[in-house]
């Protein structure tokens, strides 16, 4: 509902929105807030954008009550501030959408002045971010599984360069030679490299048993006499 003192003031279109042809769907929409009058107006966009009904007059009631109840406050905080102080507001919140999921949107408002320059409402836009939040937590789940498979590679890399200096030790071999070793038994005992390792390096620290199949064939690179565990 448009009010006398802000009928003459021109509200910018809403980004994303067509002022004539066919209607976009946009994630954007426009509401005035007329402080003398106590009165509230939004375009059609709001209805769907916040879950608004539209039958329903516009108002503080409804509009606050589509808000988070630990946002809410801050809400009407900003409105009323922009209309005492007279300076411009955003601010991010939540939406309790009655048929979708709980939405994230950014509320801006812009103080509107009557002919003698006093504050007299506030003007402004809503837009859903929910997107844009759902891309930042696929790009920051992303990073963790990339820090993850970089610490599991540097985990392999520490094991397997312990377990070349056991066989370094066991067989009086080289750097080379010892992973070509590691590389041999991986492949005759059809186990991942990583998991030699693991089993050479428990068994030089004492803390597991070699398989059988493994022990043989060091058994058969290692000087006579030699010990094997």
């Amino acid at each position: 509902m448009s009010s006398p003192a802000l009928s003459r003031h021109r509200v910018r279109p809403a980004a994303g929105r067509q002022t004539s042809g066919a209607a976009v769907p946009s994630p954007t929409a426009s509401y005035r807030y007329d402080s003398v009058a106590g009165s509230w107006w939004w375009s059609p966009g709001m209805h769907d954008l916040l879950g608004l009904d539209p039958l329903r007059e516009p108002g503080t009631e409804s509009f606050l009550a589509v808000h988070h109840p630990g946002d809410a406050p801050r809400v009407i905080e900003a409105v009323t501030s922009a209309c005492d102080s007279g300076r411009p507001f955003a601010l991010e919140t939540r939406v309790l959408h009655p048929t979708r999921a709980q939405r994230s949107v950014v509320l801006t408002g812009e103080p509107v002045r009557d002919a003698t320059g006093a504050v007299c409402g506030v003007e402004g836009q809503v837009s859903d971010i929910t997107g844009s939040r759902a891309q930042g937590a696929d790009a920051v789940r992303a990073l963790e599984a990339e820090v993850a498979q970089m610490r599991t590679a540097m985990a392999s890399r520490a094991v397997i360069e312990q377990a070349k200096g056991v066989l370094m030790l066991l067989t009086n071999c080289g750097e080379q030679a010892a992973f070509d070793l590691l590389a041999h038994i991986s492949s005759h005992t059809h186990r991942k490299v990583r998991d030699v390792a693991q089993l050479l390096t428990g068994s030089a620290a004492g803390r597991t048993r070699l398989p059988d199949d493994l022990g043989a064939i060091l058994r058969d690179a290692c000087p006579p006499g030699q010990p094997v565990g």
